[in-house]
Parts: C-alpha cells; structure tokens; sequence
C-alpha cells in the first residue's frame, strides 16, 4: 500500500482515488462538512441563489453559526442576519447556532463536527483550527462554500507537507501561542503557502486540545493551506460525547514529509507579534515598558477555557490599570468559567465580560482602538485596521496579556 501524509490520505478518501493521491495532483472531493458564519453566509447565500441552485446538498452537513457582528451592531446587520435565519429554517438546517453560542471555530469542534480523517471546509480563513483534532480543516471564499453548498464538492490541489517537529519543555508562562508566534516568525507569513504544516513531537504531544487548536488557528497566519496535529488519546478523549459520526484516524507514514523543521522551545521566551506583521516576532522582554491602552483576551485563538483560568489566576486579588476586555470563545466555555469562578475574578479584577463571539478582533464593534492606541491582543491577526484604524495591536498570549493589563505596560508575565 502506497504510503502518504495525512493530508494525501483524507484527499485520497474524499476524491474515492483508488491508489494514494500526490502533492500538486488536483482532485474533486466531497466535502465531510462545511461552515460558514454570519457574514460569509450572507455571501455564500447571494452566489448560491445566482447558481441556479435551489436546495442545498445536505442540510445535515452544513453548520451556520453567528458570531462575527453579534449582537447585531445595527440595522443592516440585523436584517442580514434575518435573512440568513430565513434562509437557514427554509433549507432545513438544523446546524444553525444563532447569537451567544460562540465563535464558529469553537463551536464547530465543541459540536462533533471535528473529527479525525475528516474533509472540513469553512468560508473563514482560520477554518485550519479543526486540524487540531486530526482533520484537514481549510478556510475558502463565498463562490467555493456556495459551490460546497449545491454539490458538497469542491476542486482542490493536494499539498505537500511540512513537518513541523517541537521538542524541549517549556518555561512558567511559554504557551501554545508562543510556540505558535515562534514557528510564524521563523518561516515567515508565506513560508508556508498552500502547504500543511503538521506539528509533530513530544512537546506538541504533551499539548491540550485548547493548546493544539491555537497552534492550528494560526497556520493561515504562515500561508498553510492546513494545519494538523496528529490524532492521539487526548484527541478521542476530547471527542468522547461529542462525535457526530464514527470517525477513523489517519497517520502520516515515516519520511513522507516534503519538508521538515525542528524546534527546541526549553529556552523559549513569551512571544509578541508587533504592528503590522503576525510574523514580526519578537521577545516580550524586548519591547517591555511600551504604553498599553486595551487588553483583549479572547478569539477563536485564545479564548478557551484555559486561556481565561491562566488570565484569572494573574489577575486574581489585583486590579488591572488597562481596560481590558474579556470574551469567552464559546457559551460552553462561559459556562465552565462561571461554576469555576473564573469569571468572579475577572470581574473583580476590573475586567469587561463580552458575550461569546469574535467581540473586536475583527474591528466591527465593541473594543475597537482609536487612532494611535495600543492593544495587547490575544487574537490572531494585527494588521493595518485589524481592530480599528489607526490602532496598534501586539499579538500575545493570555499570560502576557494579562501581565500587561496589571501594569499598563506590555510585560513579562512572571509568577
């Protein structure tokens, strides 16, 4: 049997090729599901319609959650999300998560739709999260999910896969988004395009479900077409209760990779990502002492439970000087975090609670920076506008943030 990576075995079942399919070959594949949020399926919708198509292919197949402009932050936005309820109960499906349940790349894995060997696709670019529980996850245009949603199939170009090998243990305070900001600064933002970047090695073993997935959600970040952690216990104790379907995993085979890097994180610093490149990378302690004005904690990157109890237990028994806005990625999380009391010592510290949602990550409403203001954000892009015009938004981890909440400046986290 022909041997392969991961991404080459999930395209081989999805196209039905009967030997193992190649990096550059382009195939057909059905997709297993696809997602597409309140802004995107307003698109999706409008070039569906202009198809021709009258019913999508599979109602149970496809997932609309809100979260990108929720609530809605005026009357357009509500009479597009109107319409998509509208058009969401005519098609009959039933996978629609309206406003307060989360953002669409927390929600889509906390409902089973995550899993191993599976070909997910998203009209949302950090769709590449979902390679966090064995799957290929990839994020296409309006035009590409209206196709996915007539035919469930779509044209894709098999990618070849880089090896992204992490070993050492980390320090106090070095998390995922660390490791993550790291691997980006090294190869750059197009270091990786139209590649799978698979994460591989102990120290990624050792990671939780919440660690992978911030590693996954910034794959696009280095260009990858995908970003994948192989499938191990934690990933089937994770889906336990959850799966949608039964799934099996797929591994890739020894020396099939097309490239491959290593890390060793043992003397790995916290990490931030300054204006107006996620891959201008540098040491925390480098850029220590500058003015912060907001801290945002929260996305689809870092706004996990864990994400909030590593910020609470920084914060807790201290007042932050920076506004600071916190978000919880998903009603489960916000859930979880008020029976543990996180959220308590958020608030107490002086922390705002946003309902779950993207919140100002993506510069629609609530949180987003004046001209010149300076956010330590635990987001996943800091470009030009990202969160306001003229804003300056630093790319860090939940412990930094939170440090830098404290102290008004951009700081260190230290126990």
């Amino acid at each position: 049997m022909a041997t392969g990576t991961i991404s080459q075995k999930i395209f081989s079942r999805a196209s039905g090729s009967a030997g193992m399919v190649e990096p550059g070959e382009i195939v057909e594949a059905g997709v297993d599901y696809a997602m597409s949020h309140d802004g995107t399926s307003v698109l999706a919708i409008k070039a569906f319609q202009e198809m021709g198509s009258q019913r999508v292919w599979d109602p149970e197949k496809i997932v609309i959650p809100f979260d990108h402009i929720v609530p809605a932050n005026n009357e357009t936005a509500a009479e597009l999300q109107r319409d998509v309820r509208a058009w969401a109960r005519g098609q009959n499906i039933s996978n629609f998560f309206d406003c307060g349940n989360g953002v669409c790349h927390q929600v889509f894995p906390e409902g089973g739709f995550a899993l191993p060997g599976l070909l997910l696709v998203g009209a949302d670019s950090h769709s590449c999260t979902y390679g966090a529980l064995g799957a290929f996850g990839t994020g296409v245009g309006a035009t590409d999910m209206a196709e996915i949603y007539s035919r469930g199939r779509l044209w894709f170009k098999v990618p070849e896969t880089i090896a992204v090998r992490v070993t050492g243990t980390p320090r106090p305070f070095v998390s995922a988004k660390d490791i993550a900001l790291m691997v980006i600064g090294k190869l750059g933002a197009d270091g990786a395009t139209y590649k799978t970047v698979e994460y591989i090695g102990p120290t990624i073993e050792a990671l939780s479900i919440s660690g992978r997935m911030t590693l996954c959600n910034l794959g696009v970040e280095m260009g990858a077409k995908a970003a994948i952690v192989p499938p191990d216990k934690k990933t089937h104790a994770w889906l336990a209760g959850r799966a949608r379907q039964p799934y099996k995993s797929v591994h890739s085979d020894p020396d099939c990779y097309d490239y491959e890097h290593e890390y060793d994180i043992a003397d790995l610093e916290p990490q931030v990502a300054a204006p107006y490149r996620v891959d201008n990378v540098r040491p925390v302690s480098e850029l220590e002492g500058l003015k912060v004005d907001q801290v945002f904690i929260g996305t689809c990157t870092n706004g996990r439970l864990e994400d909030l109890d590593q910020a609470a237990r920084i914060l807790k028994g201290k007042r932050v000087v920076a506004r600071t806005l916190v978000i919880p990625a998903s009603r489960e999380v916000l859930l979880e975090a008020l029976a543990s009391g996180i959220i308590q010592t958020l608030v107490e510290a002086g922390a705002m609670i946003g309902p779950p949602g993207c919140g100002p990550c993506l510069g629609a409403h609530m949180g987003v920076l004046a001209e010149g203001e300076v956010c330590v954000s635990t987001s996943n892009r800091n470009f030009p506008g990202r969160m306001g015009k003229g804003g300056l938004v630093y790319l860090a981890s939940p412990a930094t943030a939170a440090a830098s909440a404290l102290t008004g400046y951009l700081s260190v986290p230290e126990i």
